[in-house]
């Protein structure tokens, strides 16, 4: 990792920074590391599987719901993709111009869009899901059978205590105000 610094040197170099601050360090390590890994799983499974069929991650993402799910609403497959409505409007029309995906009519509301697989799309997930799961299977290598349980079940009780409780615990951080819209990095001219 030319230009990176390691996670064992990241760690030594919070904990010469941070020192004695009253913080919860273990705490601080799991998120963390949640992101480091998260990151590192990412670059490796989009550098080697995804590039070769042209998707990046996010479009592995939406196709993997909709072949999961079968035929979804948009809004149903960005919440489960964990991306805005908008971010899939961009994804699906690239993976619809490349045939994977067909939007169509919701049945009962016409302001609604559904997204389905195409058979090019079916196609593609089942000869590309097994080369993504034999990275998955690579990256926790390192770990037993066991380890991989006991690590998910702790990283799903994460997720269900951020789903339970995250909204609940904002309204208490910002003392019940909305939160400040997102910016997009740009800043106004002056």
């Amino acid at each position: 990792m030319v230009g990176q610094r390691s996670i064992i040197e990241t760690e030594k170099l919070v904990k010469a920074k941070l020192g004695d601050t009253p913080i919860r360090h273990e705490q601080m390590a799991v998120v963390a590391n949640i992101y480091r890994a998260a990151s590192a799983v990412r670059q490796h499974v989009e550098n080697s599987v995804l590039r070769g069929s042209d998707l990046t991650w996010t479009g592995f993402v939406v196709l993997w719901v909709v072949w999961i799910s079968g035929e979804t609403e948009t809004r149903l497959v960005a919440e489960e993709a964990g991306i805005s409505k908008g971010t899939l409007t961009g994804v699906a029309r690239t993976l619809e111009s490349r045939g994977l995906v067909r939007r169509s009519e919701h049945p009962s509301d016409g302001r609604r869009v559904l997204l389905g697989l195409t058979d090019e799309g079916e196609a593609l997930m089942q000869s590309l899901f097994p080369a993504f799961n034999a990275e998955e299977a690579f990256v926790a290598a390192p770990l037993s059978d066991e380890e991989c349980r006991t690590t998910a079940d702790a990283l799903r009780r994460i997720v269900v205590q951020v789903e339970s409780f995250g909204e609940e615990r904002r309204l208490e951080l910002l003392d019940g105000a909305e939160p400040a819209p997102r910016r997009s990095g740009r800043r106004p001219k002056a």
